[in-house]
């Protein structure tokens, strides 16, 4: 059950009380569609998880959203290496199956952003791949990025100790861009944030949404989340979209929270907190984007990426 609560960043829902009556009529009738950017507490129950997964999207959809996007994770969030590989399928396993089956009957898109997919070589090898999946409102999968960059960080003093790349496949590529009903969306998944030059490749291929689903662990999160997604939306005049992880998970792991959505001047448009399973509506104004870049030409000003690379070179 969600209660709407207004802010000047959005409208949001958590996860106390009920849905008000109205936000239908009063989102359905702007002429720039709506996404959702939502925010849950996944544990190793996958069946729990796709409840609450399909709660938020309901919600969503009677919100008058188009698209909804969901955390890295969104499956599962294992407790251990062992539990995380043994819970972890296959494309055309049970838990995209029920996502796709969800978004048909609804009509909407989704952004799945972290799906524990078992790699080519699973019987091999037993690794995975962190795959951010894009369905659309047909039930059909359009788009699958594989996250490039992966989680190896040692930070003692803040408590965080993780090793992504001890069972996790480094995606091969970026994807392009994918048309949705809100826009042209580029993939990347949680820490791939921190590194520019994806959002600026994604941007050249002609991005107007970069999205980022994640699981910050606390520490980094309170640090360096809102500045770092704020940064890309200013960089490549995108509006960014990133649903997040929120509370304890487990014993052994929590998630900052804070699924943010963020317009192309910088502005958070709505920010989700740090305490319960909730979502922001926010309406996608593509004039908004074109006036920022009209305005500040920053694409036309950028040199080509070898002047960048030029320092050093004889």
């Amino acid at each position: 059950m969600f209660v709407l609560r207004y802010s000047r960043r959005g409208i949001r829902y958590s996860s106390l009380g009920t849905i008000c009556v109205g936000l239908n009529q009063r989102m359905s009738s702007s002429s720039h569609p709506v996404a959702a950017v939502c925010q849950v507490t996944a544990t190793p129950d996958k069946d729990a998880n796709f409840a609450s997964c399909k709660r938020l999207v309901q919600a969503a959809k009677e919100g008058g959203a188009s698209m909804v996007f969901l955390p890295e994770g969104f499956d599962y969030i294992g407790s251990s290496r062992e539990e995380t590989l043994d819970l972890s399928e296959d494309l055309a396993g049970d838990t995209i199956s029920r996502y796709s089956q969800l978004a048909k009957n609804l009509g909407v898109w989704l952004s799945l952003g972290g799906f524990h997919e078992r790699g080519h070589d699973w019987e091999k090898d037993r690794r995975i791949y962190n795959s951010h999946i894009i369905i659309n409102e047909k039930g059909n999968i359009v788009s699958i990025y594989r996250k490039s960059h992966l989680f190896d960080v040692e930070l003692p003093t803040r408590g965080v100790s993780l090793k992504e790349s001890a069972f996790t496949i480094p995606g091969p590529s970026l994807v392009l861009p994918v048309q949705t009903p809100i826009g042209k969306v580029g993939l990347g998944v949680c820490y791939d944030l921190r590194f520019p030059e994806l959002s600026l490749a994604l941007v050249r291929q002609g991005a107007e949404i970069l999205t980022y689903p994640s699981a910050f662990t606390v520490a980094t999160g309170a640090a360096h989340w809102e500045v770092l997604l704020r940064a890309r939306a200013i960089e490549s005049q995108c509006f960014v979209f990133a649903a997040a992880q929120v509370g304890r998970h487990h014993e052994k792991r929590s998630s900052y929270g804070h699924a943010l959505a963020v317009d192309p001047w910088g502005v958070v448009m709505g920010d989700c907190g740090g305490e319960n399973t909730s979502m922001s509506l926010v309406e996608v104004d593509l004039e908004k984007l074109r006036v920022t870049r009209r305005n500040m030409p920053v694409r036309l000003h950028r040199r080509h990426t070898s002047f960048y690379y030029s320092l050093g070179e004889n």
